[in-house]
């Protein structure tokens, strides 16, 4: 890398995960850190790792990390040179990066231009166009309803109705029909509009059996970009990301180089700056991909590009801040895959109910040691995870020599993490890990709508009176520090009902003191009432004690 010095004092205008990598990179590098955080956010890790830390007060996105003004004077106050967005947020507000030029702050990312060219999703189609990137057949942006009776009759059903300024799975709807068209219109031009400030739609021909596949770009500002490798995103839940793989599978040689070969040049036609993907929609059956979108920033799963690349992709993007990057043409000498990486996306929600978000204390935060273990995290025992922000946790990686390795290792990791106090989707990704469908990389974007799951437990739905958690011998020795001893009144009913199950004597079991509890189980498992006799129905049906029940 090049001896020219490097930015002294960088703020990171992020939380979270991403907070956390990024000053994983600046301290490797030997730059100051500064963070900022909401005052929901003030007892994460990084926040007391980095050299200085800046509150931006109480309130959600828009009163913290998305309060401009504030931002500008932490950055000032601070002594920062410059400002690393990570992703979401600010990192594609053009409006900031105004107010970094205009405070003298280097903003480690694409130019305010480029952003607005390839923000709005018409826009970008154009510029594809004219760099002759395959375009999904569409149209411009609607001027009304019959305009996109019009345009959807020519381009032919399924189409998809798309908001031009959406992100994230939002502002998107499929239609089948004119009727369908005509039920959405309003909807998705009202979504553009509440979350974006942007009502303009536009149509897309409908691809039902679609691959996600995206080119990880670097480019110099000056003309010179380059492809480090695809990734394939085809397993989503509603338009979200949940598993990410580099490099994509069974993917024809003669495609990949030619994907790569269009990103880069779409990527020189307005000679791009920093970080950026070229997402893509691919269609196996005809090996054709076409145009998507252009991501101007950081993308969540560029962690598994870098394990693949053997690269740091923030640390070129800060270099490059710092006009110390060498040429890319050098850097890109040798570069070469290595191995396969896959990402899952560890998000506080419950998939027992449809991925409600979940927030509380986490009591108990491990992952287990693997070499090729990556993960992107700022949790620790103790965090009040808040339902202020996004729901995502972390990211756990990992990078093996073959794909089947990488996924292997990754499920096991997850099933043999602890993430405790709140409910996740661990188990659920571990779960679709494990299906043979992702394990022959038979997916597209809508594969996992037809996944069966239910979480190995049973939900409590009323608790009863004086019915407690047990197990044999209970807590027993510490009396001295005033803990009594503990453990089930009937030990001996205990144990025996332990012992129909097939169950070691000292598992967990309830003990039911004066009302029983209404439990609804999940999966198919079996129970044993021990002790004293009590009435109890099974879907309604009286059952006896003492004999093993299927439920």
């Amino acid at each position: 890398m090049s001896t020219t010095p490097l930015l002294s004092k960088v703020l990171i205008a992020n939380r979270g995960a991403i907070a956390a990598r990024i000053l994983r990179t600046l301290n490797a590098l030997g730059i100051q850190s500064v963070v900022v955080y909401a005052d929901a956010d003030r007892d994460a890790p990084y926040v007391h790792q980095a050299d200085e830390a800046y509150s931006l007060g109480e309130g959600g996105a828009s009163e913290t990390y998305l309060n401009i003004d504030k931002l500008i004077a932490i950055a000032q106050q601070s002594g920062a040179r410059a400002v690393h967005p990570g992703y979401g947020f600010l990192s594609e507000n053009t409006r900031f990066i105004s107010a970094c030029d205009t405070a003298g702050l280097v903003f480690l990312g694409p130019t305010a231009e480029q952003i607005r060219q390839f923000g709005l999703k018409h826009e970008a189609r154009a510029l594809a166009e004219q760099a002759g990137v395959p375009l999904v057949p569409g149209s411009p942006l609607l001027a009304s309803l019959e305009d996109a009776k019009a345009h959807a009759e020519r381009i032919g059903y399924p189409v998809m109705l798309k908001s031009t300024a959406g992100g994230g799975g939002i502002g998107m709807q499929v239609c089948h029909s004119q009727a369908e068209l005509a039920r959405a219109f309003d909807s998705v031009k009202g979504l553009g509009e509440r979350n974006f400030g942007d009502g303009g739609v536009f149509l897309e021909a409908y691809i039902a059996r679609a691959r996600h596949l995206e080119v990880q770009l670097f480019g110099d500002g000056q003309g010179q970009v380059i492809a480090l490798g695809e990734r394939d995103c085809s397993t989503q839940r509603r338009h979200q990301k949940v598993l990410e793989e580099c490099p994509a599978p069974n993917l024809p040689d003669a495609v990949r180089r030619s994907l790569h070969a269009t990103a880069v040049q779409l990527g020189q036609a307005v000679n791009y700056r920093s970080a950026g993907t070229v997402e893509f929609i691919y269609d196996a059956e005809r090996e054709a991909f076409y145009f998507l979108e252009v991501n101007t920033r950081l993308q969540v799963e560029h962690g598994v590009t870098e394990l693949v690349y053997g690269v740091d992709i923030v640390e070129w993007m800060v270099r490059l801040g710092s006009q110390a990057l060498p040429p890319l043409a050098n850097l890109a000498e040798g570069l070469q895959p290595r191995g396969h990486a896959v990402q899952a996306r560890l998000y506080a929600e419950d998939p027992a109910h449809d991925f409600r978000p979940s927030a509380g204390l986490l009591t108990e935060v491990t992952f287990p040691e693997d070499q090729g273990l990556r993960i992107d995290h700022a949790l620790e025992a103790g965090l009040e995870v808040t339902p202020l922000f996004d729901p995502m946790l972390a990211k756990v990686m990992v990078h093996a020599d073959t794909r089947q390795q990488a996924i292997a290792r990754l499920a096991t990791a997850l099933e043999d993490a602890s993430v405790y106090g709140i409910a996740t989707n661990r188990r659920w990704l571990a779960h679709v890990l494990r299906d043979a469908r992702f394990d022959a990389a038979q997916i597209d974007t809508h594969w996992l709508t037809q996944l069966a799951w239910a979480p190995p437990a049973m939900e409590v739905l009323s608790p009863g009176t004086l019915t407690t958690v047990q197990d044999y011998p209970g807590r027993q020795g510490h009396w001295d520090v005033g803990v009594p001893p503990s453990g089930p009144f009937d030990d001996w009913s205990f144990r025996l009902g332990n012992r129909l199950l097939g169950n070691p004597d000292e598992a967990a079991g309830l003990e039911i003191t004066l009302n029983g509890p209404t439990l609804r189980f999940h999966r198919a498992t079996q129970i044993v009432l021990a002790g004293a006799e009590l009435p109890a129905t099974l879907d309604g049906t009286a059952i006896s004690g003492w004999q093993v029940i299927d439920v």
